[in-house]
């Protein structure tokens, strides 16, 4: 039988990244989470934490830190049938793309109780990988297969507008939006995993997304793109939602009119934690469905 606390321990290290924060966090002294690291190791003969700065758990350690985390939701869906356990809120942790964190997803995570949520942000196009290593139990990936032991739900498309301000237009695009134009003309990519406006430039310029190359600032936050295309810092795909009232109001216009870039998304869980997470599946699907581009059925 594994010992709780020994494995809060381990998540604890892996997550803050360090024996003194990990004590912080579960009111214990750095001597106490190291002992109880040094037995969960001697008790499963393995290295479970690669000492450094951060610290971080080995392949060993991340499948213990996904058991933890899934008896833990077990726990919560047990209190329901036996409230007077009372437990308190549970922490869970899922990988989330930033700009569906800044357009839809904080409603869901409000209208769900009974949880403390520890959000990883990353690409969407790689957020499946957190839920792969075991390091998160739901993401919102692009990927629509599910992995091994997990379920996935298909919550619509994010529909991005390249956009600029029009005194950027008037600068940098004034003979058009052209594979010359767009190859000078500072965008703006989120991080090197950002792959978006590559992949419209390849589409609008009749290039490979693989070769598209054009000077980019980089700024990882959504709102940041959205300043930075009114300031006329650059242009990018910016989600419609954050941008529909100033391309309205003609604060921000498309490069090109009309020709919106879709990204599909879905919601994937580990199956285990499939009850516990029956409320904020509902909660995200139902956002979702109000804010994302859902597909279109034909007529019976």
């Amino acid at each position: 039988m594994l010992d709780p606390a020994q494995l809060a321990a381990l998540a604890a290290v892996h997550r803050r990244g360090s024996f003194d924060l990990a004590a912080a966090e579960l009111h214990v002294t750095p001597s106490a989470i190291s002992q109880r690291i040094k037995a969960l190791e001697e008790a499963t003969g393995s290295l479970l934490v690669r000492r450094g700065q951060p610290c971080t758990a080995t392949d060993p350690g991340l499948r213990l830190i996904r058991h933890h985390d899934e008896i833990t939701l077990l726990e919560r869906t047990l209190s329901a049938d036996l409230p007077n356990l009372a437990p308190g809120p549970a922490t869970l942790r899922i990988a989330v793309n930033a700009d569906s964190l800044a357009t839809w997803v904080i409603p869901a995570l409000a209208a769900t109780e009974g949880f403390l949520f520890d959000l990883v942000i990353d690409d969407q196009d790689v957020s499946q990988d957190w839920l792969r290593r075991g390091e998160v139990v739901a993401a919102i990936t692009s990927h629509p297969g599910p992995l091994q032991g997990c379920d996935t739900l298909a919550l619509g498309k994010l529909r991005y507008r390249a956009t600029a301000s029009p005194g950027y237009m008037a600068h940098w695009f004034a003979t058009g939006v052209t594979a010359r134009s767009l190859s000078i003309a500072p965008a703006l990519t989120f991080s090197d995993k950002d792959r978006l406006q590559e992949r419209w430039v390849a589409d609008h310029s009749g290039g490979d997304a693989r070769r598209a190359a054009f000077p980019s600032h980089r700024m990882a936050s959504s709102q940041a793109f959205v300043d930075a295309c009114l300031c006329g810092l650059g242009w990018g795909l910016n989600p419609e939602p954050l941008v529909a009232s100033h391309l309205a109001a003609g604060r921000l216009v498309e490069l090109v009119p009309d020709t919106p870039h879709d990204v599909a998304l879905h919601w994937q869980f580990t199956r285990l934690a499939a009850p516990a997470l029956a409320d904020l599946t509902r909660a995200i699907a139902a956002a979702a469905g109000q804010t994302l581009v859902q597909k279109k059925t034909g007529a019976a």
